[in-house]
C-alpha cells in the first residue's frame, strides 16, 4: 500500500504514554503542511481525542458511534427499512449524526463511551466497516488507538500505512510493542512501517534501548508544560505555539518517518484556489 488516498496512520502503545497527544500533534503537522483532508479518528472509549483538538462533540450536535447505535437500536428505526444490509441500513445515520465536518482541514469520529453492557465488538465493527467505505474521501484517516491490545484483534483496521507505537519507560512498554506487532501478523492486518517513538514520560538515557529494538525508534516527544496546561484548561494542541519543544520533536519524529509538504499538482499550480 503506497501514499494514496486514504492511507490510515495508526497510533498505539499503553495506556498514558501520549497516544492522543501525539495524534492531535501529528495533525497539526500535517495541517500546517496542507495535507488535507484528514480523517481523524477516536477508537478509545476514554474521548481524549476531541477534547485535545478542541472540539465538543455535543454542541457540535454529534453523538458518538456507540450512542448513536443504542439509539438507532432503542428506536426500532432499522427493523423500517427493508431491502437493505445492516450495514447499509446503519451508514446514513452514523454519517448524519457522528461524522464532524470541520470548516478546517479535518473531519472527526469516535467510537465514545458504551453506556450500556457488554463488549465493543459492535460499534468497533460499525466503524471499522465506515472506515472503508469512507477512507478515499479523504488525503489520509488517523486512527488514535484505545490502550491494551483487544482492539487487534477486532480488527478495526485493516490496511494500514504506517504504525507509531508509543513508549513509557518500562519493560512493559517495551513487551507491548512487541506483542502489538505479532499480532498484527498473526490476524491478517498489513501494514507497511512499524515505528517506535518515545512517548513524553521517556528519557533520553533510554533511547539506546529503543534502538536495540526489531523495529525503527524515531526519536521521542519532548516532555512541554504548555501541553499539560493546555489540556487542563480545555484548550487545542492545534494551538501550541511553533517554538512548543512538543510539537517540535512531534514535526521531526514525522520528517523521520518520511512525510513531508506533497508537491501540489499542476491543475492547482495554474489555477489556485482562493480561499
Amino acid at each position: 500500500m503506497s501514499d494514496e488516498k486514504g492511507s490510515r496512520i495508526v497510533v498505539t502503545g499503553r495506556g498514558g504514554t501520549g497516544k492522543s497527544t501525539f495524534t492531535a500533534l501529528m495533525a497539526k503537522f500535517f495541517g500546517e503542511l496542507g495535507i488535507r483532508p484528514l480523517l481523524l479518528v477516536d477508537t478509545d472509549p476514554d474521548e481524549s481525542l476531541s477534547e485535545m483538538l478542541g472540539l465538543d462533540m455535543q454542541q457540535e450536535g454529534k453523538k458518538t458511534v456507540s450512542e448513536m447505535l443504542y439509539d438507532i437500536l432503542q428506536e426500532g428505526t432499522m427493523s423500517k427499512m427493508r431491502g437493505m444490509t445492516a450495514s447499509d441500513k446503519i451508514e446514513p445515520f452514523l454519517f448524519q449524526n457522528t461524522l464532524y465536518e470541520g470548516m478546517g482541514f479535518f473531519d472527526f469520529i469516535a467510537v465514545g463511551t458504551k453506556w450500556s453492557e457488554g463488549c465493543y465488538c459492535v460499534p468497533d465493527r460499525a466503524l471499522g466497516q465506515i472506515m472503508d467505505r469512507w477512507a478515499t474521501n479523504y488525503e489520509y484517516v488517523i486512527v488514535d488507538s484505545p490502550a491494551g491490545v483487544e482492539h487487534l484483534n477486532r480488527r478495526i483496521t485493516k490496511e494500514m500505512k504506517d504504525i507509531f507505537n508509543i513508549l513509557d519507560p518500562s519493560k512493559k512498554s517495551f513487551d507491548n510493542a512487541r506483542r502489538t506487532h505479532r499480532i498484527m501478523r498473526e490476524v491478517g492486518i498489513t501494514f507497511e512501517n512499524y515505528y517506535l517513538v518515545g512517548g513524553y514520560s521517556f528519557p533520553q538515557e533510554l533511547e539506546n534501548e529503543a534502538m536495540k529494538q526489531p523495529f525503527k525508534f524515531l526519536g521521542r516527544i519532548e516532555f512541554d508544560d504548555q501541553v499539560g496546561r493546555y489540556n487542563l484548561e480545555g484548550r487545542s494542541l492545534l494551538d501550541l505555539p511553533e517554538d512548543s519543544p512538543a510539537y517540535r520533536s512531534v514535526k521531526a519524529i514525522m520528517v523521520s518517518a518520511g512525510y513531508k509538504r506533497k508537491p501540489l499538482p499542476l491543475s492547482e499550480l495554474l489555477n489556485p484556489r482562493k480561499e
